[in-house]
């Protein structure tokens, strides 16, 4: 069981490793190469010019000005200094927005931590239970500090409900007063800008199919019917799936044919060849610049022809389109309402910014969505609760009892304090987070099987499994879990008089463990 120790070293290598980071990130900021990324609207606007493009060599890759290494710094005061409408003209409001979301964190955490360490730590340390009831408990130096070191019954355990309240209160008021003050900010910001066509266009999807009407005439002729006053034009969708492919090839081969280019206009001497072959590293030897110049023509006539086909092709029209309105009201009010008796047909939805929208999803029919939602959620219920068998397996390999067992030529390393310190408190965390970095991978391919239209709501499905995956995984599975298991690890190696004492004396234990429990999350 982990310790003081423990998690003092933990804590440091933490700490340790954010410090390496985060100074990496100071210095590459400051390199020519990397200038376009942290300024790309003074980019776009003209206000800043490329520092990698006059200049010695070196300087066009290197910052040699060492007085910007000493104020490397310097950004971070003045980006919290700089007016919030200043920021959001510089950064974006999701910039302003995110940079609140630390400042929530310190007026939230700060008071909170300053009264448990104040109020709480010396109320459960200065108990006994843990050392003098309950000797044949499994605990450690950290668990003095928590509410399980408080009998059942104790007036102390007042101060726990008191503070408790005292956390909830002070954490909804600062969210409700930071909720008001965004909400404020991006109304504000919604109303500053310029129109965009999305704000006034609908999805509708699940068009009824009409043997005398195509899809496109019998959009038209419904919300010529139902919306009159407010209806402008439409636009049905097409399945263009592999048009869309096509494209995105093309686009690749330019890119490739631009640095070809590129490169040989530095040398005029020399032409540039490539291999035809997988990954470039086998195959004909050929002319780089006119291979590619040869594969987009080829390409070009192949979008050409698929691009004909999907306007004539009546099976290429999808039962769905993006409808647009004259005015804001009519779009929301299309959007927000049913538009048939029937529930299923003439579904509506706002519709996503052009560069948001996830066009592979469109051409899904609306019948399947349901059958692919299901489908995923009971695939979801089964990787968040048997994901717990791998995690649990490696968890117990990178304990002490595991780690010995498994390698018992290592048993001379790892009882070195520090060794021990740093299996306990750091190793079994790196073991979980390899676990988790595939799983936003995973997330975002199962939300995409659902068939979401817009890569925003691709994202918060994703982001909203994740964190239930966190929670059933790390709090319930890693935590709880895994202290019921050493606690059963204890008893089982115990006589069978020890074991029915230990039983007896541990069952207010377990009252105390889901008051933990509920203290923790």
């Amino acid at each position: 069981m982990a310790t003081l120790g423990d998690i003092g070293v933990a804590a440091g290598i933490n700490l340790l490793s954010a410090v390496v980071f985060f100074l990496a990130f100071a210095i590459l900021r400051l390199q020519p190469f990397n200038d376009r990324v942290y300024f790309p609207k003074w980019y776009l606007k003209g206000l800043r010019s490329s520092p990698s493009g006059s200049g010695a060599f070196v300087r066009k890759f290197v910052n040699l000005d060492f007085r910007s290494y000493l104020r490397f710094l310097h950004w971070m005061p003045e980006a919290l200094k700089m007016p919030e409408p200043e920021l959001i003209e510089h950064a974006g409001l999701d910039s302003a927005v995110y940079l609140r979301i630390y400042l929530i964190g310190l007026k939230i955490f700060v008071p909170i931590a300053f009264l448990a360490w104040a109020v709480l730590v010396p109320v459960n340390y200065t108990n006994k239970t843990l050392e003098l009831q309950l000797k044949n408990v499994t605990s450690s130096d950290i668990d003095k500090l928590s509410i399980s070191n408080i009998r059942r019954g104790s007036d102390r355990l007042w101060t726990h409900i008191v503070v408790a309240y005292a956390f909830t209160f002070w954490t909804f008021y600062v969210l409700l007063k930071e909720y008001e003050t965004v909400a404020a900010m991006r109304l504000q910001f919604l109303a500053s800008e310029k129109r965009r066509p999305d704000q006034f266009t609908v999805l509708v999807r699940n068009v009824p199919p009409d043997p005398d009407e195509s899809v496109s005439e019998s959009v038209e002729h419904f919300f010529l019917v139902n919306h009159p006053d407010t209806y402008l034009t439409h636009q049905a969708v097409c399945n263009a799936n592999k048009l869309a492919k096509l494209v995105k090839k093309r686009k690749s081969k330019q890119n490739w044919l631009d640095y070809y280019q590129l490169k040989y206009s530095r040398n005029s001497a020399k032409r540039p060849f490539m291999k035809t072959g997988f990954l470039g590293l086998r195959g004909e030897k050929v002319d780089a610049i006119d291979h590619h110049i040869s594969e987009i023509e080829k390409l070009s006539k192949e979008i050409a022809e698929e691009r004909e086909r999907v306007k004539k092709d009546p099976k290429c029209i999808m039962p769905a389109a993006f409808v647009s309105f004259k005015s804001r009201w009519g779009a929301a009010v299309c959007a927000q309402t049913q538009q048939s008796r029937n529930p299923t047909l003439w579904l509506t939805e706002w519709a996503s910014e052009p560069r948001d929208v996830y066009w592979q999803n469109l051409a899904i029919p609306y019948v399947s969505l349901a059958v692919r939602r299901l489908i995923m959620a009971v695939a979801f219920f089964f990787l968040t609760f048997f994901f717990m068998i791998p995690i649990a397996s490696v968890q117990a390999l990178a304990s002490i009892e595991g780690l010995e067992k498994a390698a018992p030529f290592l048993k001379p390393l790892i009882e070195i304090k520090f060794i021990k310190s740093v299996i306990q408190g750091f190793l079994p965390g790196i073991v979980l987070k390899l676990f988790l970095i595939f799983l936003p991978t995973i997330l975002m391919i199962m939300s995409k099987f659902e068939g979401f239209t817009s890569i925003s709501s691709l994202e918060r499905r994703s982001a909203t499994r994740y964190y239930l995956f966190n929670l059933v995984n790390v709090f319930l599975g890693s935590v709880i879990a895994g202290s019921a298991l050493e606690q059963l690890n204890t008893f089982v190696k115990q006589s069978a008089n020890e074991s029915l004492m230990s039983t007896i004396k541990s069952m207010r234990v377990l009252q105390h463990s889901g008051l933990m429990s509920m203290d923790a999350l």
